[in-house]
């Protein structure tokens, strides 16, 4: 894939429907904010093991106007009956794990957040009207769409636990209980009537009504031996976004913004930057830089991979949502300050990996939350209008198919397995991260922008708008992007295609072996980097790494620079020259 060049505006989503639908809007004039509304009423359509109304995300929104940068936080929330053991057991006199398991039972879904939060950003920001933005997804929905590859073989993956509940099989898959396969024209009249709704009614039309009523029951439904969540009418009706300070922090030239806590994302990518800008990584380009990145130095993998191990090690000790959980030091920019960060830097041995590394020392707090599952239940957009305004919206089910629960035409999110399941950490404190009654689970999404820096520390111009999938990976997959872009020089397409590496706080250090510069057979044994990386005392592993980034980049001639990642099925549009 090329970078794709526009002249005023430009959008990449994770398939190129709601990438089309959201450049409909911004030719039409619409802003940013309208836009990010079309393009995830469609993504629920044509991705809904990914992303969808009845989940949640992180949306970070540039007003070119008053040049603020404000902070949307849609995250789930557990519902208010929720106890500290609410993801381990049944009951307290049933001490068993929620069936059939934690995931697939009501006890995974979360209160959806992400239609009130999209509501508030098109209240402050959107300029065309509400019940217009749906029009698209409707449309779809009535006229049927055609199953994507990548759709279909995530059906034909989930095709067991997809049938145990109703809705979900009668939707995904056949009368025989096969999956649908690719290519199959999908019609959703649920989908088309609850768009319908809210695009009448508002988001109210969702949190209250038949279809919140809808959510309760399918959360609560115990068909097939399930175990019952436990969301209540005025649990939905209760939801609330919240604007919350965005993180930023400089690195080099740049000012780098991100989510605050619940998400982790914002800061630990702001902590392993901060750690980088110890080490020349400008002197570490990657070899051969070709249209897919290139092949990365060794040396530069274990740098950066060490910086993460370090950032990880902090995010995994002290972040969580801060509405209930005090930050060390009272504030996030305790994580990324620039003293602690370079004695942080001299922790690292340039020639041999440490493993795993030791949280910084901010006194006694809740320790421990965990390791973040797997996902393959998120997305992201990157939006930038013709009036300068830019969005960043990571949005979520959570995994495949969030909790296969089915309603009204949309998938719902098992959101709460974010949470860390035991209340209690090895020594026996209280984690973090720990389940609480209308708590935000901690996330990993990284909606990022990037602006121009002053010497003097000014903000300047609005450069890049990044993010992307993958749970707890995403920050790995930001960091090696935003190295790319600002370190290495690399145009937007190269750095989302570029081969994905990291590590979180674990002796596992990841090269994405789907890439074409990789050697994976015999995991990796005969690959040089690999190879290299091992003698330096990484233990290295080449499962593939299927990210989902998007970016968009200023053109110093004028007009924006996009790429969207080749791993799946995303697009880059706007109004091309």
């Amino acid at each position: 894939m090329t970078a794709v060049r526009t002249k005023t505006y430009a959008v990449s989503t994770a398939n190129p429907i709601s990438t089309k639908a959201a450049c409909e809007v911004l030719n039409k004039g619409g802003t940013a904010a309208d836009a990010l509304i079309a393009a995830q009423a469609v993504l629920g359509l044509v991705e809904p093991q990914a992303s969808g109304i009845g989940g949640g995300g992180f949306l970070l929104y540039y007003d070119a106007a008053s040049k603020n940068i404000e902070a949307y936080d849609g995250r789930e929330v557990a519902p208010a009956a929720a106890t500290e053991n609410y993801l381990r057991w049944v009951s307290d006199e049933d001490r068993t794990e929620p069936k059939p398991n934690t995931r697939a039972s009501g006890r995974s879904i979360g209160v959806p957040g992400i239609l009130r939060m999209l509501e508030l950003a098109h209240r402050e920001h959107g300029k065309t009207a509400w019940r217009e933005l749906f029009d698209p997804a409707i449309g779809l929905a009535d006229r049927g769409f055609e199953i994507s590859p990548r759709l279909a073989g995530q059906i034909a993956e989930s095709a067991k636990d997809l049938a145990t509940d109703e809705a979900a099989k009668a939707y995904f898959l056949n009368a025989d209980g096969s999956p649908k396969k690719a290519d199959t024209l999908l019609t959703n009249p649920g989908m088309s009537k609850t768009l319908s709704a809210v695009a009448t009614e508002g988001a109210d039309a969702f949190y209250t009504g038949a279809i919140a009523q809808a959510i309760v029951d399918a959360t609560a439904s115990t068909a097939g031996g399930r175990t019952g969540g436990q969301i209540t009418l005025a649990d939905l009706a209760g939801y609330q976004p919240k604007k919350r300070t965005a993180l930023c922090s400089g690195y080099r030239a740049h000012e780098i913004c991100g989510m605050p806590a619940p998400s982790s994302g914002g800061s630990t990518v702001a902590a392993t930057l901060g750690i980088l800008e110890n080490f020349d990584l400008a002197a570490l380009k990657p070899d051969a830089l070709d249209a897919n990145g290139g092949k990365p130095k060794a040396e530069a993998v274990h740098l950066i991979s060490e910086a993460e191990r370090l950032a990880y090690a902090d995010r995994n000790k002290y972040v969580a949502d801060e509405d209930f959980i005090p930050l060390p030091g009272g504030s996030m920019q305790t994580l990324i300050d620039k003293n602690y960060l370079k004695q942080r830097a001299g922790l690292i041995n340039p020639s041999r990996s440490m493993g795993t590394a030791q949280p910084g020392d901010f006194g006694p707090v809740p320790l421990g939350v965990g390791q973040q599952p797997p996902e393959h239940g998120t997305s992201h957009i990157s939006v930038v209008d013709k009036f300068g305004n830019a969005a960043a919206l990571t949005t979520t089910v959570e995994s495949a198919f969030g909790s296969f629960h089915v309603v009204d035409g949309f998938v719902l999110n098992n959101q709460l397995t974010d949470f860390a399941a035991d209340p209690l950490g090895a020594d026996g404190a209280p984690v973090a991260n720990r389940i609480q009654p209308n708590k935000r689970p901690r996330s990993s999404m990284a909606p990022t922008l990037v602006f121009d820096r002053a010497p003097d520390g000014t903000r300047g111009a609005l450069t890049h708008i990044t993010g992307s999938p993958g749970g707890s990976v995403i920050i790995q997959f930001v960091v090696k992007t935003l190295v790319g872009l600002l370190d290495w020089g690399m145009d937007p397409q190269q750095a989302v295609s570029a081969v994905s590496f990291g590590a979180g706080n674990s002796t596992s250090t990841g090269i994405g072996g789907e890439h074409p510069a990789i050697n994976a057979t015999n995991k990796g044994d005969n690959d040089p980097l690999v190879i290299r990386l091992r003698e330096m005392g990484h233990q290295v592993s080449v499962t593939p790494q299927v990210s989902g980034l998007s970016t968009l980049k200023l053109d110093p001639a004028g007009g924006w620079i996009g790429g969207a990642d080749p791993r799946r099925e995303g697009a880059v549009f706007g109004d091309t020259r």
